[in-house]
């Protein structure tokens, strides 16, 4: 951890001013000195976050080899000129590639033909990286879009039904508010329709004549569902929907059949659909099952024996949730009396996540021991005594992913992709009629990769109260179990979200420096079930984090790994849980890195304009109105629990133009750290100026953050070598 000798000056911080600001809640005052860094727009800010950023450079330049090292391996282990298996919609097979030295996706299709032979008609047709396709349209090119611009990702895609049109959205910085265009893929022209600041997601109506978008409000809150008519003033698009209720977030998607338009209103507890027959687009909206009935639902419209049915994914007397088949004549009814019929039951040992439609299966999501996968069950005979059991695709590792990559309605095959910590990403095309299973696509590794050389195995740690929390544990195989290996422990922790196995080329060279990777799979993720989620919010979030601490004393005693070579990483929420265990147990980790976190969560939830706090009471509580839930937030925020005692290292990853966690979070934890701690170890605040909550833009970008955060972690835990016998 040196810097240059000719700049010591770099090496010493300059300590932030501190100008108190008194916060007042349920007869509790607390005194804020660094919230003056709120102001975005105050030169002394920007200031203050430059000088910030010099003195982490000083701090860590020498790890400046190491980063470089990492990124070419990540580089040189990638297949930089690549491409997706293409996947039909209607007359076109639609694809992206890259090229090398480029950052960013072409997107591309070629024309589609059809024989009469299902199969044939549904094979993709074959691509080879690097060289040309016959017949190839570009539709986008990232490239050129990006050029000249600090900051360049794309919010959403959209083909109109006949291939005529494309309609994209693209953000120039970094803050999720996108522009609309239009492009004529015949002529290659734009169209003079553009909308300014939408959110994600855009969807044609199946005449291609109108556009539904989404419009956020001053909180980053998504509340208006918007219709654009072609060739109209942006100025005379329709609300076809708006919410104003500050704790529900709206969202909006086309059927698969492309007969309604369903708006999705909900929290994290309870939820409301709204749907628009796009055959009738002024009829208004109908509601199938409204909020007040406190259900947690997701609903697709499907035909069965000619009459309109929903599928409803639902919680009703299911807390890891169902699926029932309702009548569409029944949602006139009180719900008391209304007729549902059982298509999945529930199961305390499975979640059921959700599902899509074709127009012969129904294809489930579900979880089972923490694995995600995918179930299908064909629509004959749904609902009745002949009803068929779910098939499920066959794979033969202990821990995978395997998701629904695509579900064209009309389609004989629906589209998979697969993955897990040893096995690169695949693609499968799996055959509706027979179950049977192609393999399309698997991602090379560049480089020799044997996966053999490595071992993915689960572990159980015990938490204090008795729980066992699953860990992924991912290492080289010819480790030795003497105590002596380093350790990165990973984890989230909150919203129900499942931190999955997955594949990632990054993560070979921290295996290939002898660093034992562990995911920790704890309580308010959603690996386990609804319940594992509910016993890590609102009044007992602090299992997240003692699960966190737990499973790291465990790894300490496993007699794999020494417990003075273990590093924390943790992004946004699990940012939040990075700073939780820094003050719980500060003892057990050689160094954390947090990125994007969410350490001053009590400060922003308190302040309903700013973004997304009101989404976050169904998660956290809500401070303003319950004293209990203030009291209880107020003892493991981070930043309000920074005590004096020996931190470790720590490095603060942000980015200016974050809107989900502000900048300023990480700046006031980091200042506060600085102060307080009695030890020597450095803490330092990297703020990306141009980037959003995924950090900079481009691939190449990503994969030099990507560099510096394994960098630092494996020079603090002194893993910076790479093995004798590492794979080449």
């Amino acid at each position: 951890m040196t810097a240059d000798a000719t700049t010591p000056e770099l090496l010493v911080p300059h300590p932030a001013p501190r100008v108190p600001t008194e916060r007042t809640h349920h007869g509790d005052t607390f005194v804020d000195h660094y919230d003056w860094m709120r102001q975005k727009d105050s030169p002394d800010v920007v200031e203050y976050l430059t000088r910030e950023n010099s003195y982490t450079d000083a701090v860590t330049a020498g790890q400046e080899p190491l980063r470089e090292a990492i990124f070419s391996e990540i580089k040189d282990r990638t297949q930089e000129t690549d491409l997706s298996v293409p996947a039909r919609k209607r007359g076109w097979w639609y694809y992206s590639r890259t090229e090398e030295g480029r950052q960013y996706a072409i997107q591309c299709r070629v024309a589609a033909t059809d024989t009469g032979d299902p199969t044939r008609d549904w094979t993709p047709p074959a691509v080879v990286p690097g060289q040309a396709v016959p017949g190839e349209q570009i539709m986008l090119d990232g490239n050129d879009l990006a050029e000249g611009k600090p900051f360049f990702s794309l919010g959403g895609l959209a083909v109109t039904e006949d291939g005529t049109l494309l309609a994209y959205s693209e953000d120039n910085a970094g803050d999720e508010r996108f522009t609309l265009r239009i492009k004529d893929l015949a002529s290659g022209e734009l169209l003079p329709d553009e909308v300014p600041d939408i959110f994600y997601g855009v969807a044609f109506s199946p005449d291609g004549s109108r556009l539904y978008y989404t419009v956020v409000d001053d909180s980053w809150r998504p509340y208006q569902v918007k219709a654009h008519v072609l060739g109209t003033p942006v100025a005379d698009d329709v609300v076809v929907y708006q919410e104003d209720d500050v704790a529900m977030w709206t969202g909006f998607e086309i059927s698969a059949d492309r007969s309604r338009l369903l708006i999705s209103i909900g929290c994290s507890e309870y939820s409301e659909y709204r749907v628009l027959d796009l055959a009738r687009p002024d009829a208004g909206l109908t509601t199938l099952i409204s909020r007040d009935e406190r259900i947690l639902y997701d609903a697709e419209p499907v035909t069965i024996a000619g009459a309109p049915h929903y599928l409803l994914t639902h919680d009703r007397g299911a807390k890891n949730s169902m699926v029932s088949l309702v009548a569409a004549d029944q949602f006139a009814r009180p719900l008391a009396d209304q007729e549902w019929t059982t298509v999945v039951p529930h199961d305390d040992a499975v979640r059921v996540d959700g599902l899509s439609l074709t127009r012969s299966h129904v294809v489930l999501s579900v979880r089972r021991d923490t694995i995600e996968r995918v179930q299908v069950l064909p629509l004959a005979g749904l609902g009745t005594p002949e009803q068929f059991l779910p098939a499920e695709p066959d794979f033969d590792e202990e821990l995978f992913t395997s998701n629904l990559a695509n579900a064209e309605f009309d389609s004989p095959i629906i589209r998979l992709s697969y993955a897990s910590y040893l096995t690169p990403p695949r693609v499968y095309d799996y055959v509706l009629e027979d179950g049977s299973l192609h393999l399309r696509k698997e991602t090379e590794v560049l480089g020799g990769y044997d996966s053999t050389r490595y071992v993915a195995e689960r572990q159980w740690a015990p938490a204090a109260d008795g729980t066992l929390i699953p860990l992924s544990v991912v290492r080289r195989a010819d480790l030795v179990q003497d105590g002596s290996n380093p350790a990165v422990i990973y984890a989230y922790g909150s919203y129900e979200v499942s931190m999955d196995p997955g594949f990632s080329i990054a993560r070979l060279s921290l295996l290939d420096r002898g660093i034992i990777f562990v995911t920790a799979h704890i309580r308010g993720g959603g690996e386990m079930g609804r319940t594992w989620y509910e016993q890590g919010k609102k009044l007992a979030k602090k299992n997240t984090f003692t699960d966190f601490v737990d499973a790291t004393t465990f790894l300490a005693a496993s007699g794999w790994v020494d417990e003075h070579r273990i590093a924390a990483m943790g992004g946004s929420a699990g940012g939040l849980l990075m700073g939780a265990v820094a003050n719980l147990a500060p003892e057990k980790y050689r160094a954390i890195v947090a990125q994007v976190p969410f350490v001053d969560a009590l400060t922003t939830i308190l302040d309903p304009d700013l973004p997304l706090s009101a989404l976050e009471w169904e998660e956290w509580g809500n401070p303003l109105t319950d004293p209990e839930v203030y009291r209880y937030m107020k003892e493991y925020t981070p930043y309000e629990n920074v005590r004096p005692v020996a931190y470790p290292r720590i490095a603060a990853v942000t980015s200016f133009n974050d809107t989900r966690v502000l900048y300023v979070e990480p700046a006031k934890w980091v200042a506060e750290l600085r102060r307080t701690t009695t030890g020597p170890e450095p803490i330092v605040l990297k703020t990306e100026m141009d980037g959003g909550h995924g950090g900079a833009s481009g691939r190449y970008s990503r994969w030099r953050d990507v560099a510096w955060d394994y960098a630092f972690a494996a020079d603090a835990v002194g893993a910076t070598a790479r093995m004798t016998d590492t794979p080449q």
